[in-house]
């Protein structure tokens, strides 16, 4: 009998270890043969620790699992069956490519990996030219799924023309964003497809040397990554790839846990050793990264992506999604919601089918006020704006941004204001003071809206202002994004900054 139970670190946190060891011990006291492998986990946290059992090919979920409930899963008589795991709505509403093996594989098992579609992308890489990689990606639509939506392509293209010695393929996994956890969930649940990305990204931009850049509050994942990057070697993927005469090898760093790292310039700057600093723009990292050379700085998502575009081929992904943005994107759902968890699906689906329909609306019953997306800097989406489809240009076109695709949603207890005024605050504090609009105009900002939740009705032109000078002077996203949250809030909430707040209270 195989058994499968998730090592991912929200599984984890749940108890997953406790049940992997509980169903050992029922297993050997029934003297039934049990293989239990770890895997990554299926997206469905509310259901985590979700145990699953293989019969007749098919794999039988059950969860949320207890230790307690081992026995009765063993028998096949638990009250937490689910059925048929791939037959969850859940499951089958998604549309899974980056995500495709995770839950499914052992995460460390290269040959589980490649039974599953791996290395298929980077053995056809491997008979392509340098420009011909790049244009694939170009023709895919791929864009970056960090932050911006920057076309990975021309990204490649510009390092590949690049004229140096030595060039780097950098995989951003600073992943510091609230309600964001699907970079830990691949690294954790499906390592080598990122480690494939990378060495693809090597063949088509002509770098030979890579780093995965890991922020230090991800230990699991940080791990798992090191052995992925130490049987990737000894099978050949890292040095020379398969003997191909082709060389690029990896290695991980781990950051120290600043926000700003997550800003390109900023980590390249810790990756050198330096305080993790925004460099000003030009020159831009493409052209002077890492160590002053040419340097692809991708976050985790958008290499991990790259190998099922070589599989199946850029048309095939580029028939996904809506108008420029491709492909599909793997959407975190948090907060106040009923089902929380990773759901991929093609660019294109309204903010509400997610919220009401995918998330199940809010845990508490209440009605939703506001869904945040994009991170903590992202802009505020009260119900009426719940038809805009998701997608960059047309998240753009409301004030947003998808950035790195994560939502969190609050009911109608939520203070708008006190939530305006955390942006500000978390942007004052984690400022790397590089830029004064961000340095001083957060900080100034905290003041203004403390003016404002006193009663101070003046005070609101100012911050609108204020927004507009770091939104267009901020070197980086950390200041530049601030104001989306705090004049999403303004917009769409007014009410709750015409009352002197504190008075009230």
């Amino acid at each position: 009998m195989k058994i499968r139970v998730p090592m991912d670190s929200a599984a984890k946190a749940l108890g997953a270890d406790a049940v992997a060891d509980a169903l050992r011990t029922a297993s050997e006291a029934a003297g039934i043969d049990v293989e239990i492998i770890r895997t990554g986990s299926r997206g469905m946290i509310w259901l985590e620790p979700l145990v699953e059992v293989e019969i007749d090919g098919i794999r039988h979920g059950y969860g949320p699992a207890t230790p307690a409930d081992a026995a009765a899963i063993l028998a096949g008589d638990s009250n937490t069956a689910l059925g048929p795991v791939e037959e969850l709505d859940w499951m089958k509403r998604q549309t899974r490519l980056t995500f495709a093996r995770v839950g499914v594989i052992d995460p460390l098992n290269l040959d589980e990996y490649a039974a599953h579609g791996g290395l298929s992308g980077l053995r056809r890489a491997l008979g392509m030219s340098a420009e011909a990689i790049v244009d694939e990606v170009k023709t895919s639509g791929l864009r970056g799924r960090g932050g911006a939506g920057f076309p990975t392509g021309i990204k490649w293209d510009t390092v590949r023309l690049a004229e140096a010695p030595q060039k780097y393929i950098v995989c951003n996994a600073d992943e510091g964003d609230s309600g964001t956890f699907a970079d830990r969930m691949i690294m954790e649940g499906d390592p080598f497809t990122l480690i494939e990305g990378m060495v693809i990204a090597g063949l088509g931009t002509g770098a030979t040397k890579g780093y995965v850049y890991i922020r230090s509050e991800y230990p699991d994942a940080i791990a798992v990554m090191g052995r992925a990057v130490e049987t990737a070697r000894a099978a050949g993927l890292l040095g020379d790839v398969l003997g191909s005469g082709r060389i690029f090898d990896l290695e991980i760093r781990v950051g120290a846990g600043a926000y700003v790292c997550g800003e390109e310039t900023s980590l390249l700057n810790s990756l050198e050793g330096k305080r993790g600093v925004v460099r000003a723009k030009p020159p831009l990292p493409a052209l002077e990264g890492l160590f002053g050379r040419p340097t692809v700085v991708n976050n985790v998502l958008s290499l991990a992506t790259v190998p099922v575009i070589f599989e199946k081929g850029a048309a095939h992904y580029a028939g996904f999604g809506l108008g420029r943005s491709k492909g599909t994107m793997p959407i975190q759902i948090a907060g106040n919601v009923a089902r929380g968890g990773l759901f991929e699906t093609a660019f294109g689906m309204p903010l509400g089918e997610l919220v009401n329909e995918i998330a199940g609306g809010t845990a508490t019953g209440r009605p939703v006020k506001a869904v945040q997306v994009g991170g903590p800097l992202g802009a505020y989406f009260a119900p009426a704006r719940f038809d805009t489809p998701f997608g960059y240009e047309e998240f753009d076109g409301q004030g947003g941004l998808i950035g790195h695709a994560g939502i969190v949603v609050f009911d109608d207890r939520a203070d708008m204001l006190g939530m305006a005024r955390f942006a500000m605050e978390f942007c004052a504090v984690e400022s790397c003071g590089k830029c004064t609009p961000c340095r001083i105009g957060a900080v100034r900002g905290v003041e203004t809206l403390d003016r404002i939740r006193h009663g101070d009705a003046s005070a609101i032109p100012l911050l609108t202002d204020l927004c507009a000078t770091m939104k267009d002077g901020s070197l980086c996203a950390l200041g530049g994004f601030t104001p989306y949250p705090v004049l999403s809030a303004l917009e769409q909430f007014p009410d709750e900054f015409a009352v002197p707040r504190v008075a009230a209270e």
